[in-house]
């Protein structure tokens, strides 16, 4: 069965399912459909209440929602060497990464939303607050020096996560002072499932 992948092409969340698909061989496996989940697209509302992206419409058609689940689902679906460990002190290492990188997601996913606010209903001191946080992620990120040579679903989230942040707000400066995070999305950028996926 041909699974069903609700995406938006600018999404960090959508992109790292879409990137893990890639990674583990399941790209002829995984219909990617392009909605606008703010239009409460039917064919989304109908598998996802909250009208969210990514969804996915799993192999014996469960739908699955979170990028975490779906790209662990994926990651024990596909073929080679897996992306998030079963077990272990590893598998927490991994995940702490990954959580730190999602952080880093969240308060920029939130600034873009309060920014998109009629200026007036716009609250300066939540965007000074999450911009500090997202900030703050990313010196956690750096701390942690993340190796592109090991790929994991931290090191590729941590990759996914600095490439939107540029993307999504250019005057944000999140190079300076980050060496380990600059090195780590020039040379993710450079695989295929990267460069297949970059946000438009």
């Amino acid at each position: 069965m041909i699974m069903k992948l609700y995406i938006t092409t600018p999404s960090p969340f959508a992109r790292k399912v879409r990137i893990v698909a890639r990674e583990k061989g399941l790209a002829d496996r995984v219909e990617e459909i392009v909605v606008d989940p703010y239009a409460d697209a039917p064919e989304l509302l109908s598998t996802n209440p909250v009208v969210q992206v990514p969804t996915l419409i799993a192999a014996d058609g469960l739908p699955l929602t979170d990028s975490p689940v779906i790209a662990e689902y994926l990651d024990a679906l596909g073929s080679g060497p897996r992306l998030l460990p079963t077990e272990g002190a590893e598998r927490l290492r991994v995940k702490r990464l990954e959580t730190q990188a999602n952080a880093a997601l969240e308060m920029g996913v939130k600034l873009v939303l309060e920014k998109r606010r009629p200026e007036q209903e716009r609250s300066p001191s939540w965007i000074a607050r999450w911009t500090v946080n997202m900030g703050r992620a990313l010196d956690a990120l750096e701390t942690a020096a993340p190796d592109a040579e090991a790929l994991d679903m931290g090191v590729l989230t941590a990759g996914i996560a600095v490439t939107w942040i540029g993307f999504r707000h250019p005057d944000y400066d999140w190079k300076t002072g980050r060496p380990n995070l600059v090195a780590l999305q020039a040379a993710l950028e450079q695989r295929p499932s990267f460069i297949d996926t970059f946000p438009r």
